[in-house]
């Protein structure tokens, strides 16, 4: 499976918001912290609203935020709303697209490659990624000093 920029940058999004702690951020201060540009994440917002992931006001105080604390925002949640299905192939979803799928062997091997992405996003929150970033960020303050 690829992932295409819409599970990418919305996920980078979402990172940001987690990272500003819960009050409205403006989105086109996201689209330049992300470099990513202001009309394409204006198109992401609308299936994050209808998941229940984030939340959005507007005006001069408006912006968006996290609907639920990022412990518990699960990966798999974010890339269903923005890609759809993780299968790399359509018979995984629908065995009926192909009438050789009840006796397919590479059918079995897209399953399991399913399965496995299923894992890594179902077992990683969006606290996970504040907390890498966190990391990674005290690490090359660190780096830079020495």
């Amino acid at each position: 499976m690829k992932l295409s920029t819409r599970g990418r940058y919305g996920t980078r999004m979402l990172l940001d918001l987690a990272l500003q702690h819960d009050r409205p951020v403006a989105l086109k201060d996201i689209a330049q912290r992300q470099q990513i540009s202001l009309p394409y994440l204006e198109r992401l917002i609308a299936p994050l609203i209808a998941g229940g992931i984030i939340r959005s006001a507007r005006g001069v105080r408006g912006g968006v935020w996290l609907a639920q604390p990022p412990e518990q925002i699960k990966l798999s949640t974010v890339i269903q709303l923005l890609e759809g299905s993780v299968a790399p192939v359509e018979c995984v979803n629908d065995p009926a697209t192909c009438s050789r799928s009840e006796l397919c062997v590479t059918r079995d091997i897209w399953t399991k490659i399913k399965r496995a992405i299923n894992e890594v996003l179902e077992s990683t929150t969006l606290q996970d990624l504040v907390e890498e970033q966190k990391r990674k960020e005290r690490h090359e303050q660190v780096t830079y000093y020495i």
